[in-house]
């Protein structure tokens, strides 16, 4: 029997969506997710007071304790991309070791309106040499700065990639994923790496 390369195994990649708490990352992979997202959504009680800053998040009545994960599958490239988001709360990060192995790449959403809330996952990802990108997520009442001036706030490499993104919308997080990918694919081919 022939070898036919449309019946070949796609390429599977694990991508890490991270950043603070409540910056989208569970609306973010339930956007793109083709299958339904698996999510370990609690709700926020009164044990969070004190500990988890709801001022940016007033209406957020739930939180991630472990992980989301979905999927999706870019039919044109036989690959499938796994989604893992990380918790956004500082007592979850020991997770993010174990999350993180294997991961291939990583979106940092980002919200402008607290922007530190992003230097521990910026940190994370150039400790372990795991290309990032960071996808703003531009929230209704945000300020619209631009990508560069992100870039200066965070003080990144200029080769990082920055873009502009809506959590909620499909097209728009899976641009992200797109933009994440060509990174990913530049740096495979960069006579650097």
């Amino acid at each position: 029997m022939a070898y036919n390369e449309s019946e070949a195994f796609p390429t599977q990649v694990k991508i890490l969506i991270a950043g603070g708490f409540g910056v989208g990352k569970t609306t973010f992979v339930g956007a793109t997710s083709e299958i339904e997202p698996l999510s370990t959504e609690e709700l926020i009680t009164a044990a969070s007071v004190g500990i988890d800053n709801l001022s940016m998040t007033a209406d957020k009545s739930t939180t991630t304790v472990a992980f989301d994960f979905g999927r999706i599958t870019i039919q044109q490239h036989n690959i499938v991309l796994y989604l893992f988001g990380t918790p956004g709360q500082e007592r979850f990060w020991f997770m993010w070791d174990e999350l993180s192995a294997g991961a291939l790449g990583a979106v940092v959403l980002a919200d402008t309106r607290r922007m530190q809330e992003c230097f521990a996952a910026v940190d994370f990802f150039e400790n372990r040499g795991i290309p990032f990108l960071i996808a703003v997520n531009e929230f209704d009442d945000a300020f619209p700065y631009e990508p560069e001036e992100v870039r200066a706030a965070l003080e990144l490499d200029s080769t990082v990639p920055i873009v502009l993104c809506d959590a909620r919308d499909p097209r728009s997080a899976a641009s992200v994923l797109r933009s994440l990918i060509q990174h990913l694919l530049a740096a495979a081919l960069s006579p650097s790496a």
